[in-house]
């Protein structure tokens, strides 16, 4: 997908000649002076007359398209609902911008000018109003065609104009659309791997991925082969690559933003299996296809340092990627198995199928070689994290609460939400092994957390915080900017952690 571009000028809303105008209302409200009331004088009251007929009410994603009939210079005209006034925030405005922006396309628009909405979320600035917009807008507008012989559904949007009725505001709204644009740019890219099938995104094909991130400013790269994974002790992520003819890739890439150089780095770490069948411990056919995006958090990872590059945040990033395809075979990881961690650590793996904790156990070990400030580790880990938390909340773990504060802010900013489970020693009794250190899964009573726990002995007294993406990563039905298939929900919450931290 071709990401449309944003920008933002001065104009009024009444005077401005475009394709599509947009306009966000707010339900039970009229047209103040503020927004339309000057375009409405100029349509004769036809605003105000789609109120009371209540063909347009502002109801949250309510969107109603009107052709101006030359009235004004604008062609189109169309209303997005944003709902109760008390009750907008930014998730609201971005989620307009998602309807907007597919009801622009339908209308074969090529492009459209946006005012700014006539309401302000508590303690926003221009900055972020403008950053939700450009996501919103562009992520609502997501379409994967790759692979459709007749070519893309619909054309894709080329440009979007943001409204500021005073020069003063230009140069906030200027950095909130470059904010929204690299946040919005990120999500579609992990969208993309994602969409992809895994005869084509393979580990190898995730490695050329990071070479060409690596050609970003200020990044550069590592990766790590079977061979060199073998004389390190990665035994692991080793055991998971063994059933599959593709070989796994430890992906290192680094960002250098910080002023000073020896400056901690935040380290993140994304589980990347490219297709989980379960292995040995075989995954029920039903659904199986969705296993193509079981490496959304190491695509996430490489969309984050990308941003980060193309943002210039000052502070130095690492993005960590234990590759691998889990599958069956005559050399696949048998359950009963003993695998010794990079860690020294030693797991029996009762199923073949809790792969994503064994890969990320050797990702998470190297990672704290980088004395990392913060280490967070994102992953589509768990089916108990679907039934605990459903599709609208991530699952949250982690070790400092000063961290966690920070994830849980970033995402609601995000409209990424997160939400804290307990990491309690007492659950670690059901990871208790005869025969090795621990096991790899602890039955099905609190999978999530055990899961987790898991984790957790890999990560040493590092400021550590686990995201369990596992209920966000894949949405069965479209919504307001979040297609069907898979989401990239995860993405923004760690750039705009990434940002609250650096700017």
């Amino acid at each position: 997908m071709k990401i449309m571009r944003v920008h933002t000028k001065q104009g009024r809303v009444e005077s401005e000649a475009t394709d599509a105008l947009v306009l966000m209302h707010c339900e039970g409200e009229a047209f103040s002076k503020r927004d339309a009331a000057a375009l409405d004088k100029s349509l004769g009251g036809a605003l105000t007359e789609l109120l009371q007929s209540k063909e347009f009410e502002g109801k949250a994603n309510e969107a109603v398209l009107f052709h101006t009939q030359g009235k004004v210079p604008a062609k189109r005209l169309i209303l997005v609902g944003l709902g109760k006034k008390k009750d907008v925030g930014l998730d609201q405005i971005r989620q307009a911008m998602g309807h907007a922006a597919k009801r622009v396309r339908q209308a074969k628009a090529g492009s459209f000018t946006v005012g700014l909405p006539n309401v302000m979320p508590r303690s926003a600035s221009a900055v972020d109003m403008a950053q939700v917009m450009a996501e919103g807008a562009i992520l609502g507008s997501y379409q994967f065609d790759v692979y459709r012989s007749e070519g893309p559904t619909h054309k894709d949007l080329a440009a979007m104009s943001v409204l500021a009725p005073r020069k003063g505001r230009l140069r906030q709204l200027a950095e909130g659309i470059r904010r929204g644009v690299a946040t919005a740019e990120a999500t579609v890219f992990v969208r993309d791997l994602c969409n992809h099938p895994s005869n084509v995104m393979t580990p190898t094909k995730i490695a050329n991925e990071a070479k060409a991130i690596a050609k970003e400013t200020g990044v550069s790269l590592k990766i790590l082969e079977q061979k060199e994974m073998e004389e390190l002790g990665m035994g692991a992520l080793l055991g998971v690559a063994k059933g599959s003819h593709e070989p796994p890739k430890f992906i290192i890439l680094q960002y250098h933003g910080a002023k000073k150089k020896d400056d901690r780095p935040v380290v993140l770490v994304g589980k990347t299996i490219t297709f989980d069948t379960g292995g040995i411990s075989l995954k029920p056919s039903e659904n199986m296809e969705q296993m193509k995006a079981d490496m959304t958090g190491g695509a996430e990872v490489l969309a984050a340092i990308r941003a980060a590059a193309r943002l210039k945040l000052p502070l130095n990033l690492i993005s960590i990627l234990p590759a691998a395809e889990n599958m069956p075979g005559g050399r696949a990881m048998r359950p009963g198995d003993v695998v010794k961690t990079l860690s020294g650590k030693t797991v029996e793996v009762q199923n073949t199928d809790a792969e994503g904790r064994l890969i990320l156990s050797d990702g998470l070990a190297y990672a704290t070689r980088f004395k990392p400030a913060a280490l967070i580790d994102i992953a589509t880990l768990t089916g108990a994290c679907v039934v605990a938390l459903g599709q609208f909340a991530i699952g949250m773990f982690g070790t400092d609460a000063k961290l966690k504060e920070s994830v849980r802010k970033a995402g609601l900013r995000a409209g990424e939400r997160v939400w804290e489970m307990p990491l309690w020693d007492e659950y670690f009794e059901q990871l208790r092994s005869d025969v090795a250190d621990m096991r790899n899964i602890g039955g099905r009573g609190g999978g999530m957390i055990t899961a987790a726990l898991f984790l957790s002995k890999f990560v040493g007294d590092c400021p550590w915080v686990h995201l369990d993406i596992a209920s966000t990563d894949w949405s069965e039905r479209e919504r307001a900017y979040i297609p069907k298939g898979p989401t990239g929900i995860g993405t923004r919450l760690l750039i705009q952690y990434l940002m609250d931290r650096a700017l």
